[in-house]
């Protein structure tokens, strides 16, 4: 999608936005969708969408180094600090050979490595529905979440106590029996959560309690 003429049809919309990337062809919808880099919810949308926060692609820009006067010194307050003081590091510009939306994936790919944070899917029929909360109080007003916000808290839920999982299996300070005794907590977490299970598309993507294989 990015490095391409932008259609007529995407002017102004999700397709054409430099937050827009990872576009894929989504069979379920029959269209092409892709992923909001600037945390737009929901974050995976229709190429054809459109939202207030457009902004062009091949516009966003970064700039790396402080400003400074022509002598090389700091403009404002850290020019006044204690000449002892060493002057603070300026960041490092580096070249990378890629495009915006490809630097995007493989940064997106590490920090699911290392977080052990993954996609999961949420079932179909749940998709663009509403969670309501409705009072037993007469005369309050009631709320309504989209399930989709609601199914992302959900899965980072899971994902932090996966990344809490490997914590306690790794950590070298905790014996066996600790090890043990703090799983089952992890565990018991795992199986009061199964009451979602049924947000999730994909069985693996699922919770699972004490028993459960």
């Amino acid at each position: 999608m990015h490095g391409v003429r932008v259609s007529e049809e995407l002017a102004g919309r999700c397709g054409a936005c430099a937050h827009f990337h990872s576009t894929r062809w989504d069979a379920g919808r029959e269209q092409v969708v892709g992923e909001c880099g600037h945390g737009v919810w929901p974050r995976v949308r229709p190429q054809t969408s459109s939202c207030p926060e457009f902004v062009p692609f091949g516009t966003l820009r970064a700039t790396l180094n402080p400003v400074r006067t022509r002598a090389g010194a700091v403009r404002g307050p850290a020019a006044k600090r204690d000449e002892d003081e060493p002057a603070p590091r300026a960041p490092v510009e580096i070249e990378v050979d890629m495009d915006e939306a490809t630097f995007r994936t493989v940064l997106r790919e590490i920090l699911r490595d290392e977080l052990a944070l993954s996609d999961a899917a949420i079932a179909e029929r749940f998709r663009g529905g509403e969670m309501i909360l409705k009072p037993g109080r007469e005369g309050t007003q009631e709320k309504r979440v989209p399930i989709e916000a609601f199914f992302h808290k959900v899965v980072m839920l899971r994902d932090k106590l996966r990344v809490l999982e490997q914590k306690i299996n790794a950590n070298p300070k905790l014996a066996d029996d600790e090890k043990v005794s703090l799983q089952q907590y992890v565990t018991g977490c795992y199986g009061t959560l199964t009451t979602f299970n049924v947000l999730f598309r994909d069985d693996d993507d699922r919770f699972r309690g004490q028993g459960e294989g």
